[in-house]
C-alpha cells in the first residue's frame, strides 16, 4: 500500500507544477483514508522516511525542509489530521528518483525537486544585483529590506529580448553575518522561477555562512506583518519631504530643492559593491542631495550670502558663500537650542559629505573589494540621516509649524529606522 500511496504522493510533487503536495482526501477514491489501518500506514511511512507531511497553514506547499521526523510524528499523533492535510515526499526518497535529471540545468528549482521547502532562502554576493540596477530593461526597485526585479513591459512587448532574459523576481530581501556584512537572500519559491540560465548566474554568487534575515524582511515574509521600522534611506528622503512642508508654514521657499520623494534615485541606497569607485560615487549623489541640494532662497535677506575677499593685488572680490556655511550662520543668528550638540553635529555632516567629494579617497587600484567600505558608508548614511532629522526638529519648534504642524510617519516621528 505505501509504494502505491508514494507513487501518487510524487506523481503530484513532480506534475503540480509548483512542487505541491497531495491532499490525503485526494486518496479517498483508491483508499478508505478514515480508517485506523491506513492511518498506520501513514504513520509508517512517515516514520521510514518515505514521506513527510505538512499540518498547518498553506498545507499545498512545503514552507521548510527542516522537517524532522520526529516533529512530524508527534504532531501526526497528538490529534486527528485534518482533510486538508498534505503528503509529500521524503527527501531521503526523492534522492533517487529518476525525475530528478529533468531539472539539472536550474540549480534551485532541483533544490525544491529534492525536497527542499519554498521558503528555505540562499543569500548572495550583493554584486548580483548590478546586472538588474544597471541594465534599462529591467524594473528594479527597493528600499534596502526587500526588493522586485522584473523586465520592463517595452521591452517584454517588444520580442527583441531573449525569452530566457525575460524574468521576474517577485521579492528579495537582504540578510546580514555577525559582522553586519550584508547580502541579498532570496527564498527558493521565487529564486526557482527564474530561467535556468539566469539561476544559474545567481548560483555562481551564492554565499553561505551563519546569515541571517533581515528582521522586518523575516517579520513580513514569514510572520506575516507590515514590519516594524522604516529603511534610513526612505527616511531621509521623507525627512527632506517633511522639512519643505514645514518651509511652506514658514511662509518661505523649501530649503531643498527636491526631496526625491517622487523619484528616490535607485543608487542611493547601501553600496552593492565596496569599491572606493562606489563609494566615491555615493558621495557625490549624497552631497547633491544635502549641501547642492539647499536653495539660497530659503535664507532670504536673513544672513549674508555673499563675502568680500581681498586678492593678492589688494582688489577686493565678491564671492559667494558656501551652502553649508549660509546655513550654519543662520541657525546660529535665528535658532536657539538648549543643547547646541546637535546642530553641531549636524553642521558637521554636512560638511564632512561636501569635504569627501572634494576630495575622493584614491587608491591605486579603485575597484578593490573592501568590505569595511560597506561599514564606513553605513557610519556616513547615519550621520547625514541625523543631520536631517536635526533641521526637521528644529523647525518644528517655528510658531507657524507649531501651529499647524504637517502630518509626519510614526516610524518617522518615533525614529523607528533601520540602519541595517
Amino acid at each position: 500500500m505505501i509504494d502505491i500511496i508514494y507513487e501518487a504522493v510524487e506523481r503530484q510533487y513532480f506534475e503540480s507544477g509548483d512542487f505541491n503536495g497531495l491532499p490525503i482526501y485526494a486518496l479517498k477514491g483508491s483508499f478508505d483514508v478514515d480508517t485506523p489501518e491506513f492511518r498506520s500506514v501513514l504513520r509508517k511511512g512517515i516514520e521510514n522516511e518515505v514521506l513527510t507531511a505538512n499540518f498547518h497553514g498553506n498545507t499545498h506547499i512545503k514552507p521548510f525542509s527542516r522537517m524532522p521526523t520526529a516533529k512530524v510524528l508527534e504532531v501526526f499523533d497528538s490529534a486527528e489530521y485534518p482533510s486538508h492535510t498534505c503528503l509529500y515526499p521524503h527527501p531521503s526518497k526523492l534522492a533517487s528518483s529518476p525525475r530528478l535529471s529533468g531539472y539539472a540545468q536550474a540549480p534551485y528549482e532541483l533544490e525544491l525537486a529534492k525536497g527542499g521547502g519554498q521558503l528555505d532562502f540562499r543569500t548572495f554576493d550583493l554584486s548580483i544585483l548590478e546586472h538588474y540596477r544597471n541594465d534599462p530593461r529591467y524594473s528594479y526597485s527597493t528600499d534596502f529590506i526587500n526588493g522586485q526585479i522584473c523586465i520592463e513591459d517595452s521591452y517584454y512587448e517588444s520580442g527583441k529580448m531573449a525569452e530566457h532574459d525575460q524574468i521576474l523576481l517577485e521579492t528579495f530581501g537582504f540578510a546580514y553575518d555577525d559582522d553586519l556584512n550584508r547580502y541579498v537572500a532570496v527564498f527558493l519559491r521565487y529564486i526557482s522561477k527564474l530561467s535556468p540560465e539566469h539561476q544559474r548566474v545567481w548560483h555562481a554568487k551564492e554565499v553561505s555562512g551563519n546569515i541571517k534575515l533581515h528582521p522586518d524582511y523575516y517579520a513580513s515574509s514569514i510572520e506575516g506583518s507590515w514590519g516594524t521600522r522604516i529603511s534610513i534611506f526612505e527616511a531621509f528622503v521623507m525627512e527632506l519631504q517633511t522639512i519643505n512642508e514645514m518651509c511652506v508654514l514658514m511662509k518661505r521657499p523649501p530649503l531643498f530643492r527636491d526631496s526625491f520623494s517622487e523619484d528616490r534615485p535607485k543608487e542611493f541606497g547601501f553600496l552593492l559593491r565596496p569599491t572606493v569607485a562606489e563609494f566615491n560615487d555615493f558621495i557625490l549623489l549624497l552631497d547633491k542631495m544635502m549641501s547642492e541640494n539647499i536653495d539660497k532662497d530659503f535664507f532670504g535677506n536673513d544672513v549674508e550670502i555673499e563675502t568680500d575677499e581681498v586678492r593678492a593685488d589688494g582688489k577686493i572680490v565678491v564671492k559667494p558663500k558656501g551652502t553649508v556655511q549660509i546655513l550654519e550662520a543662520w541657525f546660529a543668528k535665528l535658532f536657539r537650542a538648549a543643547d547646541e550638540g546637535p546642530m553641531k553635529a549636524m553642521i558637521s555632516s554636512f560638511r564632512k559629505v561636501r569635504r569627501l567629494r572634494q576630495a575622493p579617497a584614491h587608491k591605486v587600484n579603485a575597484d578593490a573589494f573592501d568590505q569595511e567600505i560597506f561599514r564606513k558608508q553605513r557610519d556616513i548614511v547615519i550621520d547625514a540621516y541625523n543631520a536631517v532629522r536635526t533641521i526637521r526638529l528644529a523647525f518644528a519648534s517655528h510658531p507657524a509649524v507649531k501651529k499647524n504642524p504637517p502630518e509626519i510617519d510614526e516610524q518617522l516621528h518615533n525614529g523607528e529606522i533601520w540602519d541595517i
